[in-house]
């Protein structure tokens, strides 16, 4: 029994063997091809890159005044009420330093447009700060031309509706008590053009004080008694080639009150901006 059971199984041991081998590689063969099938190969994603490639390259229809190619200008949302927008890294250093270098040949004591009633004797110590106007077909390296158009692609308002720039110099101490960027007629009689937005370029940073504050932001203060001279509510610190719009102006063209702003006093260190008032009407140099 014991050899007839050992000559049977030596007997039937190879073409098992045989069988078993054949029918796994067979099966791997058509298994592997059926389920290559399913399986994504690179192929696909690079054809879709290549596409993709070509749309960037051809950009989207555009108009004779439209820009050829997709930019992005970041920007954060500081407020709603008022509408006021932070851009950071809007010019360079170099930029910065080149615009204080032009202004600082010719700065003058700041002054401030009168209400009626008012005289510079009664205004005295509201707005300390020295500055200079300069516009961009004055600068010779087309810096102020180059932010100036950045400036109208980030507010969608045209170039020519912008005021030269205000170029200001504030040292310690010194400082702009709140007040509206736009002219209420009530107060400083009729008006050929109205501002309706406000771009400050901050040209250095400045070490404490310094910040552009909204007191009213929100709708805080707005009905009390406020101290024009505190600063307080929604403050934006200084930061050299950062940007900084509000706009003075609702969509229906009457003021936002809310818009209030001031400039807080400088405690250490030298605040260096540049302000572009953009009006409601195209502006020409004199």
């Amino acid at each position: 029994m014991k050899g007839k059971a050992k000559r049977s199984s030596t007997k039937l041991g190879l073409p098992t063997a045989l069988l078993l081998c054949s029918f796994f590689f067979l099966a791997g063969f058509y298994g592997s091809t059926f389920l290559s099938r399913d399986v994504p190969s690179i192929r696909p994603k690079l054809r879709t890159l290549e596409v993709v490639e070509k749309e960037n390259e051809s950009g989207l229809p555009h108009g004779e005044t439209g820009d050829a190619s997709i930019q992005s200008i970041p920007f954060q949302v500081l407020s709603w009420r008022p509408r006021a927008l932070y851009f950071p890294n809007f010019a360079s250093a170099e930029q910065c330093q080149s615009i204080i270098a032009t202004a600082k040949k010719r700065l003058k004591p700041s002054q401030l447009a009168l209400r009626q009633g008012e005289t510079v004797e009664s205004t005295k110590g509201t707005r300390t700060s020295s500055g200079t106007f300069i516009s961009a077909s004055e600068d010779k390296t087309g810096i102020l031309e180059s932010i100036e158009h950045k400036i109208a692609r980030a507010t969608m308002l045209p170039q020519t509706h912008g005021e030269a720039f205000n170029v200001l110099r504030y040292e310690i101490g010194q400082k702009y008590d709140s007040h509206y960027d736009a002219f209420n007629p009530a107060e400083y009689g009729p008006q050929m053009s109205q501002r309706l937005a406000s771009f400050l370029l901050y040209l250095s940073d400045v070490e404490e004080g310094g910040e552009t504050m909204f007191p009213f932001e929100n709708g805080i203060f707005l009905d009390s008694g406020y101290d024009y001279k505190k600063c307080i509510g929604l403050k934006v610190k200084p930061r050299r080639g950062d940007g900084l719009l509000f706009y003075s102006l609702f969509p229906n063209g009457t003021i936002d009150r809310t818009s209030l702003h001031g400039s807080c006093p400088v405690i250490k260190g030298e605040k260096w901006v540049a302000t572009k008032w953009i009006r409601d009407q195209e502006q020409h140099e004199d």
